[in-house]
């Protein structure tokens, strides 16, 4: 009977290793896990770099972390002029939604509730750790973006050491520009009212910029945890 009794505790202990194994691959947007979901589902993957851990995919989102609607503005007129959130697919087609996630402006970024719960859209100063870590903007550029198709030739010094991915997403400045090109990637740091920090990255540079632009831009957007 105790050889029996034992066998069965053994059994018990060994389904639970397997049990909370199986759930540690697997956990929510909240866990802190590799692998991170936003709420309308989308999978995203995740790094760390230095001190840092950052998601490996541009956002994706069509809603806000509180399950309120972003708008989808397709007209740039009226994304020109908008004082509100919004995002838009580039050239406002869902084949490029894949590979490069959705556009945002600034605004969207401003409410704090446009990353997944648990993560953040990064400061100005979270983008400067990120650069210091890789060396410094003048070579940063080229371990962050993703080597491969995705970014049109040169891709000078690519090497995606960092494990970041950087894609070039293009943006909606007055109409949509420079796929396969640049990525564009706000910061939550206001410079002044009309003007936002963000970091670019260039198709045939090595280096990592940040600079200033005007928030009404439609740019990509990286999470970093919180």
């Amino acid at each position: 009977m105790k050889t029996k009794a034992f066998l069965l505790l053994t059994t018990s202990l060994t389904l639970g290793v397997i049990v909370a194994l199986f759930s540690s691959c697997n956990k929510d947007e909240d866990s802190g896990s590799s692998t991170i979901k936003d709420i309308d589902g989308n999978v995203y993957h995740s790094v760390t770099i230095g001190t840092q851990v950052w998601m490996v995919e541009n956002l994706k989102v069509t809603k806000y972390n509180d399950n309120t609607s972003i708008d989808n503005i397709t007209n740039t007129n009226t994304w020109n002029s908008l004082t509100s959130g919004a995002y838009c697919n580039y050239n406002n087609l869902d084949s490029y939604v894949s590979t490069y996630g959705r556009l945002y402006n600034w605004q969207a970024v401003n409410t704090g509730k446009l990353a997944p719960k648990g993560w953040r859209i990064p400061t100005k100063s979270d983008w400067e750790t990120l650069i210091a870590f890789l060396g410094g903007e003048g070579v940063a550029g080229g371990k962050l973006k993703a080597t491969g198709s995705v970014w049109a030739s040169p891709n000078t010094g690519a090497t995606n050491e960092s494990g970041f991915s950087g894609l070039p997403g293009g943006c909606n400045v007055n109409g949509y520009v420079e796929i396969g090109l640049d990525g564009n990637y706000w910061s939550s740091t206001s410079e002044t009212c009309n003007f936002a920090w963000f970091l670019n990255l260039y198709k045939d540079k090595s280096s990592a910029e940040l600079a200033c632009t005007n928030k009404n831009y439609g740019y990509s957007v990286r999470c970093i945890k919180e």
